[in-house]
């Protein structure tokens, strides 16, 4: 189940921006401290499992996922060849809506779900409106034609100028078009996260 409640308030229990928009960080500043906390609360010492949860809550809040999808993604990691920690990192960099967010084609990944999941973009050509399909090596993703012109994506060009998109994607700002050219490796993925929690917590 998806949370759906205020942004910044599950910001704040999780203690990162997990939406990655400015104002976050600002609150973040403002009020270190957990929702429903005064400023001068002192956390007790988590356990190895309040550990692990929080960990997983926040890597897979950060990428959006419901718990059915973030478990589904943690059994395709398990069943790849390769460490799973890594694995996982690199299927969720991988999702068709993620690869949107990390070309610079939204300005977060909430934006980047609504345009994938209203078929804003093409892959290969072909209209895609399943923001977890995903990409290999080789597809191309491309605004629809139509589109190009919407003035939706003003301020995400202009915010491009000062954007480095990541080593694994070939990216064409203006015709708002970027190939996947290979892999990410697990130094691309989202950091401030401890996977190895994450695991050893679907591990238990």
């Amino acid at each position: 189940m998806k949370y759906n409640g205020p942004k910044a308030r599950l910001c704040r229990r999780l203690g990162s921006n997990i939406y990655g928009s400015d104002k976050y960080d600002k609150i973040l500043q403002k009020k270190p401290y957990g929702p429903g906390k005064s400023p001068k609360f002192r956390p007790s010492k988590q356990s190895e499992y309040a550990q692990q949860l929080l960990e997983k809550q926040k890597m897979r809040d950060i990428y959006g996922l419901s718990e059915r999808q973030f478990r589904n993604m943690y059994a395709k990691a398990t069943a790849a060849p390769g460490q799973t920690g890594e694995m996982m990192k690199q299927l969720l960099e991988r999702r068709f809506d993620n690869v949107i967010y990390r070309a610079g084609f939204a300005l977060t990944r909430l934006q980047s779900r609504q345009f994938a999941g209203h078929g804003l973009f093409t892959v290969n050509g072909k209209r895609v409106t399943v923001p977890s399909a995903l990409l290999k090596p080789g597809d191309v993703v491309t605004v629809r034609p139509k589109l190009k012109s919407s003035p939706v994506f003003g301020p995400i060009i202009a915010a491009h100028e000062k954007y480095a998109s990541p080593s694994w994607l070939k990216v064409d700002s203006g015709a708002l078009k970027a190939e996947v050219i290979a892999l990410p490796e697990p130094d691309h993925a989202e950091q401030g996260i401890d996977v190895r929690q994450v695991i050893e917590f679907y591990s238990r």
